[in-house]
């Protein structure tokens, strides 16, 4: 069994918000389709690491969903900024239950075991430089629902999937860092970044986490290979 990741799919089968117009989108859910059917097994898990879709309630998102389902393997959907569909776990739970979309989880502040390592996710922060101040309470409560997951798993290795990137230039998340630190987290894989990137700016490792950014558009609408 094998562990992939990928980001912002931003699907729109119900929502006007076609990803074609932009460069490098032409054809993507026909291209993540295919390449998802050719590395995906049905006993694999994958992390889709926030802005799922475009819809702005659970039910505009259901062709969306069933899209994913289609799809081979478990899938484990996270939180992103543009996910307005996203409701409480509760809800969403009975959302997908009924609907029978049994390949797919929420990982949102918690850990699901898959074999020997535990998925940890939550959406992070981010802070773009020249645009606004941070918020310590807004990073203080992102750095808390991080340590909720890690802390949600068990003993043994911890990946950790975020939305937003917890490094980004000379921008650093230093608190979740610290946590990452304290539960021993080695890898952390986030999304939320599109487009042609300035020279420099994807950090690949701090402070002895390997660091790797997994959009859609960024892996060439195929899922990464984590394990």
């Amino acid at each position: 069994m094998a562990i992939y990741a990928i980001g912002d799919l931003h699907l729109s089968f119900s929502a006007q918000k076609p990803m074609d117009v932009f460069p490098g989108w032409t054809d993507y859910t026909a291209r993540l389709q295919r390449n998802w059917k050719n590395l995906v097994k049905p006993e694999d898990t994958v992390v889709v690491a926030g802005d799922v879709s475009w819809a702005m309630t659970l039910a505009d998102a259901l062709e969306d969903f069933r899209f994913i389902d289609a799809l081979p393997g478990r899938k484990l959907l996270m939180k992103g900024n543009h996910d307005y569909w996203w409701s409480t776990r509760a809800k969403m739970d009975r959302f997908l239950q009924k609907n029978g979309l049994a390949t797919l989880s929420i990982l949102h502040n918690n850990s699901v075991r898959c074999e020997e390592v535990w998925l940890c996710g939550s959406r992070g922060w981010f802070f773009e430089e020249g645009v606004g101040g941070e918020s310590p309470l807004v990073t203080a409560r992102e750095a808390g629902r991080i340590r909720r997951s890690l802390e949600d798993a068990g003993e043994g290795e911890k990946l950790l999937f975020l939305h937003y990137p917890p490094a980004y230039g000379t921008q650093v998340q230093e608190e979740f860092f610290d946590e990452m630190e304290r539960f021993g987290v080695r890898e952390c894989y986030y999304g939320h970044l599109h487009g042609a990137l300035p020279p420099g700016a994807l950090r690949r490792e701090y402070r002895d986490v390997s660091l790797r950014l997994i959009s859609a558009d960024h892996l060439g609408f195929a899922p990464l290979r984590v394990r």
